[in-house]
């Protein structure tokens, strides 16, 4: 669509700016832009001040079906589920729907490597960014967090494009049958069900990324992981499982088994594209990893203080801990009940850890769990309720070589803003005498 005077709506602006670098970009395509929200301006302050001086009508807190049916075209945030009544309406009114990661997919010139999984997502996306810059100019987004549709004229043909793809926007690309030539998936479980609706709808949205491959593309499946193993029925081009054979383990700055997964993963998607072990041990050797993914944020005493927020399903907790020595480990647990399964994350925190600490919604069931270990070795265990208190706590028991991990298993919207949130306050509780 020829976007020059064409009246658009954005589709939810959100407090952490999902809307700001599309309104950006309509507005510089010649799009007459509308932005909408649920949220009032007063929530959405932040956001608001990045679009400053821009023809931008915001019409927040007060969302309108009209600003749905009336107009163009409708760009909606991917956390907007698919059947949201507006967008509903829009469909009705005969209004295309689009996202930012589609406008971006619909211009790139260059081949595109998508990646997806329930966890691992983001840290193999950002060490393959780093593998397949030491062969081709690198561009990086998608779900990590950056927009690129700024930066469509600067792409070139011969450039790699790596979009972190999350189950939501995957489901809205599904209406578009694309999937990139090069899909990477980490490993599927259980995840955002309140938004799918069930696994089996969640686990078919991530299955988008190998579904539309032609003959010429490549899936790279992780071969430990049943769901990520799964994909390769779908997948129309040719399938490769990781880690590759006689592959060797990486040099890493990363803590962890999974991260040495994480490396693997990428690397195989690097390989296909002509990048050698050598160049991928180079890139990965100094990496420091994300915010809130096993993050070294504190250190006192000998005691070393690990956000590792991110950490929203048992699984990924469980996969925390494992990074640390047995016996070492103060693990804070716990938050919104998203109805996961916790007996084997609680069976692993029996026997690996020293302490746990349990916060939120869910932790008075964690700590029940927990107490109905007989093992002489089972870890201690606390229920804290707030994150303050587990961590006024932890320092009370830690001694030099161990570790404070801030793991939790669980989503964090019943005392925090967002994961992020969790982690930051973590990082500020930890540091404070």
């Amino acid at each position: 669509m020829e976007l020059k005077g064409q009246h658009v709506t954005v589709a939810g602006l959100g407090r952490f700016g999902g809307g700001i670098s599309v309104a950006k970009w309509l507005v510089e395509q010649g799009a007459n832009v509308l932005v909408t929200d649920q949220a009032s301006a007063a929530e959405l302050i932040d956001s608001i001040e990045q679009l400053d001086g821009l023809p931008i009508e915001l019409r927040l807190g007060n969302q309108r079906v009209e600003d749905f049916t009336q107009t163009d075209l409708v760009v909606a945030n991917p956390a907007i589920p698919i059947g949201s009544p507006f967008l509903q309406a829009a469909r009705e009114a005969n209004v295309p729907i689009t996202t930012e990661i589609r406008l971006f997919v619909e211009r790139c010139p260059a081949p595109i490597v998508g990646v997806t999984g329930t966890k691992g997502k983001s840290t193999t996306t950002a060490l393959l960014g780093r593998m397949l810059a030491t062969k081709y100019k690198t561009w990086v987004g998608g779900n990590i967090g950056g927009s690129l549709l700024s930066d469509l004229p600067q792409i070139e043909p011969t450039h790699r494009v790596v979009l972190e793809l999350s189950s939501y926007m995957l489901e809205h690309l599904k209406a578009m049958r694309w999937s990139p030539h090069v899909a990477l998936v980490t490993m599927v479980a259980a995840d955002h069900l309140a938004w799918h609706g069930s696994v089996e709808a969640y686990q078919d949205a991530k299955r988008n990324i190998v579904r539309f491959q032609n003959a010429d593309d490549i899936a790279v499946l992780n071969g430990g992981d049943a769901g990520a193993r799964s994909f390769a029925k779908d997948a129309g081009g040719r399938v490769a499982f990781y880690p590759l054979p006689n592959s060797k383990p990486f040099e890493l700055a990363l803590p962890g088994a999974h991260n040495q997964l994480n490396a693997q993963g990428a690397f195989a998607a690097a390989n296909v594209l002509g990048v050698s072990w050598d160049d991928a041990q180079h890139a990965a050797a100094d990496f420091p990893g994300l915010p809130h993914r096993l993050q070294l944020v504190h250190e006192a005493d000998g005691v070393r203080f690990y956000n590792d927020s991110i950490a929203t399903i048992p699984e990924a907790a469980v996969a925390a801990l494992d990074s640390f020595p047995t016996g070492h480990v103060l693990q804070i647990v716990g938050g919104y009940d998203s109805q996961a399964p916790l007996t084997a994350m609680c069976n692993a925190l029996t026997e690996r850890a020293k302490a746990v600490l349990c916060i939120g919604a869910v932790g008075p069931q964690i700590a029940a769990i927990l107490a109905e270990s007989v093992s002489q070795t089972a870890a201690a265990v606390y229920e804290c309720g707030d994150l303050a208190t587990a961590i006024r706590i932890a320092k009370q028991n830690a001694a030099a070589g161990d570790i404070v991990l801030l793991s939790t298993g669980c989503k964090s919207y019943d005392q925090f803003t967002n994961f992020e949130d969790r982690g930051e306050q973590f990082a500020e509780l930890a540091r404070q005498d």
